[in-house]
């Protein structure tokens, strides 16, 4: 009943639970792990700036490798320069399935440039990007967008209908304003009040870490699809654990073998990709939050951060799991 296939301009994911764009979370090579563990309907890369495709910087390039991934994939991007996100747009169209633009981003580096959540702020320029980008390229375009800026700019519904007006295929919202960032509740009405307000698919973001919460989303606001991001951190399989929880399937729970043989493929693939100095640096945050809750946790945590080469980090966590 709520797990389906979604059709978002002429792309047919296979399932509707979406895993989110999160900066420096997104790479390569965890899609990969999470296009493994859950197969969810589409995955997102991290946020691409624009002005970085225009300018040709080596570093992005790397953020926009997809080589040998299975999933459909969906590439972000945010400025708020029409003319550069439309061209970087064009540029990057070939990668991927789905263009997505940002407008929900509420970091501080982002929106002080005029980029992000700031956007919403100002609904002419968003329709003006839009439409732009839509006309730059022959793939579906979303967008994702948040409540508004802040309280006495509660802006989502209006946007909405603004860019579905200006040709996008479909439309993220996350129930939060820029202004509370994650803190606080999700707005289970505003999502609501959006899915009502265009006839494009509307996918539901914010606060969705069980089958429970996902149950909740999809029955409160009727939304076509979910996104799942934070959750997803140090667990992989959940998009394919709420999935089976809605289709009344057995939830899998993976085994501390699993979960150990999971970080070493994670890390090989983070070094494969990022060479071992920054491979082995990306990975920390990573392992943290697989052990989260696990015994001795905090201990493994401070010993890791201390490991320089994939031997030792290895040989860490292989006496770590051996011990649980």
């Amino acid at each position: 009943m709520y797990i389906h296939p979604l059709k978002i301009g002429n792309v047919e994911l296979n399932n509707n639970i979406l895993l989110a764009p999160m900066a420096g979370i997104t790479d390569r090579p965890f899609r990969i792990i999470c296009e493994e563990k859950s197969e969810p309907g589409i995955v997102f890369t991290e946020m691409i700036s624009s002005k970085a495709i225009h300018y040709k910087d080596e570093k992005t390039q790397k953020l926009i490798n997809t080589e040998n991934e299975k999933s459909k994939i969906a590439i972000q991007i945010f400025g708020s320069e029409p003319e550069i996100m439309a061209e970087s747009a064009f540029v990057l169209q070939n990668r991927a399935d789905i263009i997505d633009i940002n407008m929900g981003c509420p970091a501080p580096k982002v929106v002080k440039n005029g980029d992000g959540s700031k956007l919403l702020q100002n609904l002419e320029l968003v329709s003006e990007i839009v439409k732009k980008v839509v006309q730059a390229v022959n793939i579906p375009v979303t967008v994702k967008i948040r409540k508004g800026w802040n309280n006495n700019n509660v802006v989502a519904r209006e946007a909405a209908q603004i860019i579905e007006a200006a040709g996008a295929s479909a439309i993220t919202i996350h129930g939060r304003t820029r202004e509370e960032y994650y803190s606080g509740k999700v707005d289970l009405d505003i999502i609501k009040q959006v899915k009502q307000a265009v006839k494009i698919p509307v996918i539901g973001n914010g606060d969705i870490k069980s089958v429970e919460d996902a149950q909740r989303m999809f029955e409160y606001t009727g939304v076509d699809g979910i996104m799942i991001g934070r959750a997803t951190l140090g667990n992989p399989w959940l998009i394919g654990q709420i999935k089976n929880g809605l289709e009344n399937k057995e939830i899998y729970i993976p085994s501390l073998n699993e979960k150990l043989e999971t970080i070493k493929k994670h890390i090989q693939l983070e070094i494969e990709e990022k060479g071992e100095y920054v491979g082995i640096r990306e990975m920390r945050k990573h392992i943290s939050w697989y052990v989260k809750n696990l015994k001795d946790s905090s201990q493994i945590r401070e010993k890791i951060n201390r490991l320089e080469t994939e031997q030792e980090l290895l040989d860490c966590l292989n006496e770590y799991f051996k011990m649980l």
